[in-house]
Parts: C-alpha cells; structure tokens; sequence
C-alpha cells in the first residue's frame, strides 16, 4: 500500500480511530490491532510475502528466548548464526541469487568456459532488506547483552511489522523501538498535529518534488545521447532531488505516521544536501542505515583504531557493502565505491569529524566558505548518484562523457515547462528545508515567530500545491531495495 494512494487515505483513519477509540483501554489490543493492520497494509501488494515477515519473526523470538536461557557462549553463538544465516539466506535467494548467477556464468565465458546457470523466477518481496535489518539487529544485540530478550510475542511481532515504518524504514534498533510497544499509550494533540505536519511536507517532498522530478530525470537518463551536457547536468540534479524528496519524504511520512500512534521514530534524514563534506553528509543522508553498518560492520572490522591499510580496508568494506545493500547491479557497488573514495582523505587527515554541527548555526545566510563547500560536496555527491540512477556502468560512463559535449541546455516546450515548475519547487524545498534546518522537519513551526494565521496560510497552501501539481504517481524508488 502505497502511501501517497487512496486506499492508505482510507485506511489510515480507520486504524487511527479503532487505536484510540476501540483499543485504548488495553495495550495488547493495541499491539494486535497494530499487527493486523500491518500485515494488511503490507499484503496489500501480495499477501504470499507475509509468510517471510512471519516466519523471520518467529525465529528471531525464539532466538532471543534461548539466548536468555543460555549462558554457553557456544550455544549463544549458535543461536545468533542461526539467525543471521536465515535472514541473509531469505535475502541472499530473493534479492542477489541471480545476480551473483549471471557474475559468475559472465566471469567464466571470458575464458570460454559456458555454464548454464538458470535465473530464478521470483519477485523481490517489498522491504526485504529494512524488515531483515530490523530483526537481526535485535538478535545481534541480544547476543552482545545490550539488549534482554523480550518474552511479549506480540509486542515483539508488533516491532518487527510496525507498518509506518515496514518497507522503507527508517530500519529501528529494537533498544528504541521495541520498549514502546510494552506501554499504554495515551492520545497527545500537540504530538499527533505535529505528526500530521511531518507527513504533509514528506507528501510535498514525495508528490511534488520526487514525482515530478522523474519526469524529467527519467527522460534524460533514457536518451541521455541526444542531450547536451548541460541538459545531462540538469538531468543529474534533478536525480538528485527525486531520490532525496522520495526516500526522505517517505521517512517523514512514516515519523509523523508513528507519532499519530504515540510512538517515536528516529529521525532518518538531517537536510544532508546542506552538508560541507562527504563525511557529514553520511551522518545526515539514510542515518538509521549509515548507523547499522557501522554499529553491526564497521566497529567489529576494528573501525578506525587500527593500522592505516585496515583503516581503508574498512572504509571500503562499509561503503561497497552498503552499495550492494541496495541492489544487485555492480552500478550501486560502483556508488559505494565512489563514496568510500571520496570519504578517505578525510579519514587519512582525521577530518571526517570535523562538521558535526548545524551549518551557519545561528546565522540566516551561511559564510562564503561554506557556500564552497557545501557546492562541493554536491557536485560530488550528483556524480556519485549518476552511477546510482544508470543501468549499468556503461551508461554511467557513457552519461558522464556526452557531459562534455556541450552546455546548451535549450529543451523543447513540455520538457521546458516541466523543468521551470519544478525548479521553482525545488527553490521552495530549499528555502524552507534551510530556514529550518536545525529542526526534524521543515514544518516544526510551533516555536517560531511565524502568527498563527501565516502558519495555516503555509499548510493550505502546500496542501493546494499538491493537489494542483500531482502528476503519474510513481512508486518510492527504496521499495525496491
């Protein structure tokens, strides 16, 4: 169920109204209904998968309880293997079988040896590798006693499917989550207003922004070679902007669904394109995924308290496997690796820590130098999201040459139209994303100076705008990873 679709519309208040009007009184009734509700919001594309969220819940349950029955590291061990190797192996059979078939059937007929390697003929289940993190984060957890197995199935099963957040995160740790499942929640005003105004502006960014910015990117993409460079540049910047506004935008959408249920979600993007290096645009961009592969990859590999080559050998690790996380194509390990490269420097110069704080901070316009360097790390950051966006490498490179080609940007009239709307959008994105750029969300208002009056003009303007601007839907770009 998509959520910029009229069956979420529909659905949405009636599991809000059953929450707090039906279930309120008895916190294990709430749990169900949010399981029930989950399990349809996810079957609605093919209730078959159902069958592999169930199933990864039940074993990291019973993982969890025997870990808290052992005290034999071995036995422990076991468990946690146990884990580890089901969810992998659900996700390495659906998402990379045929990949690593077709890499290794390629690989060999170099040296004219031909394997007959078949395909498998299998759909990729939606959200396989958030709600797989999800669960093998709390067993690894468990494992390291970080965190006491809970004993509450339904609470547990309620974690894991929580539909908000089920098929593109952010990917929650069981130590913030799962507690939330175990209190009775009371209805707050002020915090389901302010859900409802995070999920008005992820609309805005998922309808307005993303959708129509695949208008024009897919167009360019397609027939890049018939572009001039600077009609590929533009192609390239409006990438940028349709998989910022769709995936931050759907982790808005889930934030403020949660918090109409009491619940807290952690925010997942910080406004990363205002970043002033690689390094901090990775504590800003996808933080609940930069965060798990640090936590469960990067630290246990030794982090950065060890010899400078394992220091790389771990930069590179980190970034190439959460390349791949995305998708079976070497485009997305060439992203990882564009990115590792791009972030060594400031490893090897110990400046990766260096803008931890909010750019400008207290200030309305930033500094010269910042403009410079937040212009850098966006150049960098587009070139990398070119070999995101393309088919395979050739396209990338292919993409990146006809760049120099030329620079007149000269478009017929539709693509002219669309490119000038949606800029001017793009401009409001911006604008409204820096002025409130140390806040969750760009429609934190209640703090500000802004009378009450000009803060619902804000509010029914956006929802006009998407109303008046909503093109061919298109489904969020993560569902696929």
């Amino acid at each position: 169920m998509l959520f910029n679709s009229i069956e979420f519309a529909i659905f949405l208040p009636i599991v809000f109204l059953l929450y707090w009007f039906i279930a309120k009184k008895n916190i294990k009734f709430q749990n169900i209904l949010l399981i029930v509700a989950s399990y349809v919001f996810y079957g609605w594309w093919d209730w078959k998968f159902l069958s592999l969220i169930v199933f990864s819940s039940i074993v990291d349950y019973l993982v969890g309880i025997g870990m808290s029955k052992s005290e034999s590291k071995k036995k422990r061990k076991i468990l946690l293997l146990t884990s580890i190797f089901i969810n992998l192996g659900f996700l390495g059979v659906f998402k990379y079988f045929n990949f690593f078939a077709e890499s290794f059937s390629q690989a060999f007929s170099l040296f004219g040896v031909s394997f007959g390697i078949e395909r498998l003929n299998i759909i990729l289940p939606v959200g396989i590798s958030f709600y797989t993190f999800q669960t093998l984060s709390y067993s690894i957890d468990v494992y390291r006693k970080k965190l006491e197995p809970t004993k509450d199935i339904i609470a547990f099963f309620a974690f894991v499917s929580f539909f908000p957040q089920l098929v593109a995160g952010p990917i929650e740790r069981a130590g913030n989550l799962l507690p939330q499942f175990y209190k009775k929640k009371e209805f707050e005003y002020n915090k389901a207003v302010d859900g409802m105004r995070q999920i008005l502006w992820g609309l805005f960014k998922k309808i307005v922004i993303a959708d129509n910015s695949a208008v024009y990117a897919n167009n360019i993409f397609t027939d890049y070679a018939d572009y001039s460079g600077g009609t590929l540049i533009l192609g390239a910047v409006f990438f940028a902007f349709q998989i910022y506004g769709d995936f931050s935008g759907y982790s808005d959408i889930a934030i403020g669904t949660a918090r109409l249920f009491g619940f807290n979600l952690k925010q997942n993007f910080a406004f990363p394109y205002f970043s002033r290096d690689i390094a901090e645009f990775w504590r800003r961009w996808h933080i609940s995924l930069s965060t798990w592969f640090r936590d469960y990859v990067y630290i246990p590999l030794g982090g950065s308290k060890t010899g400078t080559l394992l220091k790389i050998r771990n930069i590179f690790i980190i970034f190439v496997v959460s390349g791949f996380w995305h998708g079976a194509n070497w485009t997305f390990i060439a992203w990882g690796t564009i990115n590792a490269i791009y972030f060594l420097p400031l490893m090897l110069l110990n400046k990766n820590r260096k803008n931890t704080d909010c750019v400008a901070e207290g200030k309305l316009l930033p500094s010269i130098k910042e403009v410079f360097q937040m212009g850098i790390t966006f150049t960098l950051t587009i070139i990398a999201w070119i070999f995101f966006r393309a088919d395979n490498i050739g396209h990338a490179f292919s993409y990146i040459k006809h760049i120099f080609y030329g620079f007149n940007i000269a478009l017929g009239q539709p693509l002219l139209y669309i490119t000038t709307t949606t800029t001017s959008f793009i401009i409001i994105l911006v604008l409204a994303e820096w002025l409130q750029r140390d806040k969750q969300h760009a429609l934190e208002l209640d703090n500000t100076k802004l009378p009450r009056v000009i803060r619902h003009i804000i509010y029914y303007s956006i929802i006009l705008i998407i109303f008046a601007y909503t093109g061919q839907p298109q489904e969020f770009i993560y569902f696929q990873f």
